[in-house]
């Protein structure tokens, strides 16, 4: 089993982004696999799409919901999808997460909307 396919299979992952002082900034998400990427969905104007924004450097490691690593970490590079690459995520995370997934998807949309929420892709140095 690849990382990929380990950290995919996760339900949280600890996602984390470094500030320009290299401060790291870690944030559990939900995570799926998108073909040769591990892929998140997120508020767009949060702090971890500006810092990918400036440096797409990032890690992502196992953890729990609580944002508590389970596992080692995997340095990676990060970029944020477009619109129709955003709507390829959150089918994948419908997938996934089954009802929860689709009740907060919804949720979401309901009070960010359409262009609320955006996509990461997360390619893995393995």
């Amino acid at each position: 089993m690849t990382e990929l396919d380990r950290l995919a299979a996760e339900k949280y992952v600890l996602l984390t982004t470094f500030r320009k002082d290299g401060r790291a900034v870690p944030t559990p998400v939900w995570a799926v696999r998108e073909g040769d990427a591990l892929a998140v969905w997120t508020v767009s104007d949060s702090g971890k799409v500006k810092r990918i924004r400036r440096d797409g450097r990032v890690t992502v490691a196992p953890c729990d919901v609580r944002g508590r690593p389970r596992g080692g970490a995997v340095p990676g590079h990060a970029t944020i999808s477009d619109p129709a690459g955003t709507r390829r995520i959150r089918d994948l995370l419908k997938q996934k997460y089954r009802l929860i997934g689709r009740l907060s998807l919804l949720g979401s949309r309901l009070r960010r909307g359409e262009r609320g929420t955006v996509g990461l892709r997360i390619v893995l140095e393995e």
